[in-house]
């Protein structure tokens, strides 16, 4: 029952999604306006709701976009999954490939072709971050950064405390990229040392929260000068982050604190300087964790200042959105150190696939020597992909089921913003109806999601394809989704 009901919410939110189509007239429809979006369903396990969403009346020219939600009699065959896919297997792009299909409410496998087989998963390798992140922190848990006194009355220390999404003006409550402000927090410091009677302070960075390389010796030199990926710290602006083409900076932290002091310096605070304080830590240590030599608790240093990031798990739907290589990293890393594992990018790997495999998901042979996919040794299976997909939309993983909510949507938006779009006046059936992780490395190509066929049906699938063109394996992949958006394969 449980499958059901969280796979009649996967439904309703994919015809919000075709709906948001038809409103900017990509697809056809009959909406004309952009109404307010429905409410979200609820986080808790077991009990979610449906979010109201108002079906298009028939048309004699239109069909509606996505049928009756689905019971048990609408459940997809083998046989029938086979037939429905039987055009698209021949396609020379997936020749070398493994893929996977199972009924999304009943985690049933209706089709599976070299599903075993350890692959080179890509960037769907965020879909095994997100549910190892989501087994840490809470479903509504933050970031914290702040500012504290240092051991004189001028000197204060910025805690690098894991939001890399930090805004260098005001705090923007509606965003995730941005929830909390440099400017806010500059205005908090600057009351407090008011307050005080200090007008003059020396700014250190505290950095010992989650420490590790900024970089994975897998990965390609070109990766940060190509904007693929930043430097993986636990402080940055969103304003500087990794874009394709577009590097961020190598030294976000400095950054950020020189960003500080500028603003303190535009509120009458003179800063001195910035220095660099990066004590050693101990995985599961925080920053302002103190003791004396009696083994005591010392007392907490004076908060000055403090601003909340948006929660982790909606910062996971925007990695897996943006397929955001950093931020995936840098949520990963601070997991597995509150976890008490290690911080190397190989560590955190391996920390991935241990909390995977606590779900009771077979891991076998699954390696992993970074979170984000960029490394061209991960190593995992399509099976675990849509093992773990099942899992994130049976309710009981809230952190996995919002990260999985930020998947791109087929035709419009994040990596999917321009596949299955080929052409606008007739879109591919999977328009709007699917949300999937893409990957793209030479040479290997992935895509796994779920998608809601012709009956109603959600269908969870992996799809890794070897040696192919990138253009003509994602063609490929496009197609093998399409071919389950349009069946019932009862």
């Amino acid at each position: 029952m449980r499958r059901l009901t969280a796979a009649l919410t996967a439904s309703a939110v994919l015809v919000v999604g075709y709906a948001a189509l038809d409103a900017a007239d990509r697809v056809p429809g009959l909406l004309t306006t952009r109404p307010l979006p429905p409410p979200p369903p609820t986080e808790t396990p077991g009990t979610r709701t449906l979010p109201l969403v108002p079906q298009p009346s028939l048309s004699t020219s239109v069909r509606m976009p996505l049928g009756p939600l689905a019971g048990e009699r609408a459940a997809p065959s083998a046989a029938g999954m086979r037939t429905a896919l039987a055009d698209v297997l021949d396609l020379p792009a997936l020749a070398d490939s493994a893929l996977v299909v199972r009924d999304g409410q009943s985690g049933e496998v209706l089709f599976d072709r070299g599903g075993d087989e350890l692959r080179i998963p890509a960037s769907t390798t965020k879909l095994l971050a997100a549910a190892a992140v989501g087994q840490v922190f809470a479903p509504d848990e933050t970031l914290t950064t702040v500012v504290r006194q240092g051991e004189a009355a001028d000197e204060i220390v910025l805690v690098a405390g894991g939001d890399s999404l930090l805004a260098p003006g005001a705090g923007d409550p509606d965003s995730v990229a941005g929830r909390a402000g440099l400017a806010d927090l500059a205005d908090q410091v600057a009351a407090a040392l008011a307050d005080s009677g200090i007008e003059r302070v020396t700014l250190s960075v505290d950095e010992s929260h989650a420490p590790g390389p900024n970089h994975a010796p897998t990965w390609g030199e070109s990766f940060h000068g190509l904007g693929i990926v930043g430097t993986v710290a636990m402080l940055g602006l969103s304003s500087e982050r990794a874009a394709a083409n577009d590097p961020a900076p190598i030294d976000p932290v400095g950054s950020a604190a020189e960003a500080l002091a500028a603003l303190l310096e535009e509120r009458g605070v003179s800063v001195s300087a910035v220095e660099r304080d990066s004590p050693a830590a101990g995985p599961g240590d925080r920053p302002d964790e103190t003791a004396t030599a009696t083994g005591t608790p010392a007392p907490s240093p004076r908060v000055l200042g403090s601003v909340e990031s948006a929660p982790v798990r909606d910062q996971l739907a925007l990695a897996l959105t943006d397929s955001d290589n950093t931020l995936t990293e840098i949520l990963a890393r601070q997991a597995a150190f509150r976890d008490g594992a290690g911080t190397d990018f190989d560590e955190v790997g391996a920390w991935i696939v241990e909390q995977v495999a606590a779900l009771g998901v077979d891991t076998d042979g699954a390696t992993l020597a970074d979170a984000s996919g960029l490394s061209r040794e991960n190593r995992v299976t399509a099976e675990l992909l849509t093992e773990v997909l099942v899992l994130g939309y049976d309710g009981r993983h809230p952190v996995l089921r919002t990260a999985l909510e930020g998947m791109p949507i087929a035709g419009l938006s994040g990596t999917l913003a321009d596949r299955f779009i080929t052409d606008r006046e007739a879109p591919e059936p999977a328009a709007g109806r699917a949300r999937a992780k893409t990957g793209t490395l030479t040479g290997a190509n992935s895509l796994a999601g779920s998608v809601v066929d012709d009956d109603g049906r959600l269908l969870v699938f992996a799809g890794l394809v070897a040696g192919a063109p990138t253009e003509d394996a994602r063609d490929a992949l496009d197609r093998f989704v399409a071919a389950l958006a349009d069946c019932g394969c009862r």
